[in-house]
């Protein structure tokens, strides 16, 4: 019975989603802490160092005091909304995951859960839904400071998805896919779409940090203007939610920059970019994308500490009267180069 490939096949799902799910369970408590202490070496402090050797059992303390804290609830508020929306937020930094190759293969087993032909397609439409969380929760909270912080978020992040979208299109006309697979198999053969498409990778990547509420583009919890923005009447495991969700956010964003920039799980002129035909060979894989992906979240944390906030009106401005244009004469650049090539 355990020999029938239907059955091995939903086995390989199974542990696939338990996976991905220990990861981002396990990833983001400790990027809050690593985030913690780089930001104390940037400001030369200590940052927390007490609860575990090295404050590795931080992360631990900080989700009980979560869960031991009231979970208050205003009378004010629309509860049925308000309860959903931290939700909302973390749930499609899941879904997104869900279709990113984070190796070539480990034995018989895809080190991607849905390898669907569309899946940059996908990620774009389910990442969208996060816009969502924030702003029912800015709506539900029925106060002023989480109201402009929704609508801040709104439209900040449907802004710059159209920068998000419009800065891919000129992979997909290199590669001929939107099958993130497909992308990754290109850049072991030709080299990373970061070479070809500086342009490109500089406004995704900026856009990212638009879209995950980072800093210089926090404005929807600027703490200077709007007390903590749209979360400011949540508390306990609620509170704790937005923030799992914004840290899950900015993996799954590192993780497809990696994806599509960076070469994914293949190394240039390492001897394992080949599919993985052993173990040893699919874990190297793995071990790779996620150094990759710790990367980028240290570039997430170290830009936050060091570059100043936006005000909202040049953040507009930079995505509609910068990148949007710039995206836009990019896709028509590379459509030239590429008709030139075809024809010579």
């Amino acid at each position: 019975m355990w020999t029938d490939p239907a059955i091995l096949e939903w086995i390989f799902i199974l542990v696939k989603i338990i996976v991905i799910f220990g990861l981002v369970l396990s990833i983001v408590p400790y990027t809050v802490l690593a985030e913690r202490r780089i930001c104390a070496w940037i400001q030369d402090r200590v940052g927390p160092n007490r609860v575990g050797f090295q404050g590795l059992l931080q992360p631990i303390a900080d989700a009980l005091k979560l869960m031991l804290k009231e979970d208050m609830l205003s009378n004010h508020v629309h509860k049925v909304v308000f309860t959903l929306a931290p939700a909302l937020v973390f749930m499609p930094s899941l879904m997104v995951l869900a279709v990113i190759p984070w190796g070539s293969a480990i034995g018989p087993m895809t080190c991607v859960l849905s390898d669907m032909n569309a899946g940059m397609l996908f990620a774009l439409a389910v990442a969208s839904f996060s816009v969502y969380g924030i702003a029912l929760a800015g709506w539900a909270s029925n106060s002023k400071y989480p109201f402009l912080g929704g609508m801040r978020s709104a439209a900040q992040m449907i802004s710059y998805e159209v920068c998000l979208g419009l800065s891919l299109v000129p992979l997909f006309m290199q590669t001929g896919s939107l099958n993130l697979s497909a992308i990754v198999e290109y850049q072991t053969q030709h080299g990373w779409l970061m070479l070809y498409h500086p342009v490109a990778c500089f406004i995704f990547i900026t856009s990212l940090f638009a879209e995950c509420n980072r800093t210089p583009f926090d404005l929807p919890e600027a703490e200077q203007e709007l007390v903590s923005g749209y979360n400011i009447e949540y508390s306990s495991l609620k509170f704790g939610l937005f923030f799992l969700g914004e840290y899950a956010n900015m993996l799954v964003a590192s993780a497809l920059v990696t994806t599509l920039f960076l070469g994914g799980w293949s190394l240039p002129f390492a001897p394992f970019n080949a599919p993985a035909t052993v173990i040893w060979v699919g874990l190297a894989h793995v071990g790779i994308f996620v150094a990759k992906v710790c990367a980028m979240l240290f570039l997430f944390i170290w830009v936050r500490w060091t570059v100043p906030r936006f005000r909202y009106d040049q953040l507009m401005a930079l995505g509609w009267k910068v990148f949007f244009p710039l995206a836009l004469v990019n896709i028509v650049v590379v459509a030239v180069i590429m008709a030139c090539r075809a024809n010579l």
